[in-house]
């Protein structure tokens, strides 16, 4: 069977997504599949991702930060996929990720070529465009591209059961299968190392995730607690007003940011912080959402703190149950420097952190997820043939 995978994404560039597409590409390879990827031409010196498919690259816009993140950027992608798609080696089915102009794309050349395609829903893009633009009309267009790309897939996949309540109140009744989430195990997985007094943030910060109040539950802790720094890692667009406010609060030479790392360079700092942050606004329409990044901490051995609504509360506090996976709070300053205050005063052993990182390959390894969403791939291929 031929597979093709379309991504302005994919490893090596450090994500969550690529970290979860290569997992696919590996998954489908392992089930006698043929694969190729067609993405964006990766940073210089970021190397060659391929396990074994066949990587097909294409020069892209990039933001700032060096990410395919933007109205601009995207359709620097789509655009040329058009005349990419339209000229591969014909495929028996196609997976693609969003955003949805890229699922737009793919369905009309699918319906030219006749090639069913399995869409990637592991989030509502038009709802987070809600959080992000104050522009309606952006926000209509995006839904519309949206549900055009839902609705002519084959099949849909997504992490959560919230997501796919979410689809059905769009109007789409496009067939999803929920195959969960989780971390790269063979990346994240526990690292005996001694325990700094940090707490790290990792990942993308913007309105929609309002990591904003991190900087001031930190003040609040660093009352009480001397000594102990809060390390952003990643970028937003909320950045330059988290840091006037950590300037404000008199936590400034406290409170860090850094840039984007690979897994591997991530790793290690989980490994060492106190406790990994995680937050999602509440009230932004918003909080079916599943917050993934906790599973790359978990797999490290490191708990979590997470502070909002949706469903990653309930997770946290189930594992608790059985290992010291961390807690949830309310989005709210004082209850996360509270939790901090808890976590710094009585860390997680050594110990209790190797028992979470091995309870979280059991239970939330990446290969389990990405070998459904394989299987869900090649059952739709299958049916391509069959028809």
């Amino acid at each position: 069977m031929r597979v093709v995978i379309a991504s302005r994404i994919y490893r090596p560039e450090p994500a969550a997504a690529s970290f979860f597409l290569g997992g696919v590409a590996d998954a489908l390879r392992a089930a006698g599949a043929e694969v190729e990827v067609l993405t964006a031409k990766p940073l210089p010196g970021q190397g060659d991702g391929s396990r074994g498919e066949r990587i097909r690259t294409f020069p892209v816009l990039r933001d700032r930060n060096g990410y395919v993140k933007g109205y601009l950027q995207y359709l620097s992608f789509d655009l040329p996929l058009v005349v990419r798609l339209l000229t591969v080696r014909r495929a028996d089915v196609v997976f693609v990720e969003p955003p949805p102009t890229t699922g737009a794309v793919v369905r009309i050349v699918c319906a030219l070529r006749r090639i069913p395609y399995v869409y990637d829903a592991a989030d509502i893009w038009s709802d987070a465009a809600g959080q992000a633009t104050g522009s309606g009309l952006v926000v209509r267009v995006l839904r519309a591209l949206e549900r055009f790309a839902m609705r002519g897939a084959a099949r849909m996949v997504t992490i959560s059961q919230g997501v796919v309540d979410r689809v059905r109140e769009l109007g789409v009744g496009t067939p999803v299968e929920v195959t969960g989430f989780g971390a790269d195990t063979t990346v994240f997985r526990y690292q005996a190392a001694p325990v700094e007094p940090v707490f790290v943030y990792a990942g993308t910060y913007s309105e929609l995730h309002g990591a904003d109040v991190l900087v001031d539950a930190f003040a609040a802790f660093a009352r009480t607690h001397e000594g102990y720094r809060l390390r952003f890692i990643g970028n937003g667009t909320d950045e330059a007003g988290m840091r006037a406010r950590a300037r404000a609060l008199g936590v400034a030479d406290r409170v860090e940011f850094a840039g984007p790392v690979a897994a591997s360079e991530l790793r290690p700092q989980l490994a060492r912080a106190v406790a990994s942050l995680a937050t999602l606004r509440p009230g932004g329409g918003y909080e079916y959402a599943f917050t993934s990044k906790a599973y790359s901490s978990l797999a490290t051995g490191c708990p979590v703190i997470f502070a909002g609504p949706g469903p990653t509360g309930p997770f946290i506090d189930r594992a608790a149950r059985e290992v010291v996976a961390g807690r949830a709070v309310d989005y709210d300053a004082e209850a996360i420097a509270a939790a901090m205050r808890a976590a710094a005063d009585a860390p997680a052993t050594a110990a209790e952190r190797e028992r979470l990182a091995d309870w979280a390959g059991v239970h939330h390894s990446m290969r389990a997820v990405t070998e459904r969403v394989a299987s869900t791939v090649i059952d739709v291929g299958a049916e391509r043939r069959a028809s």
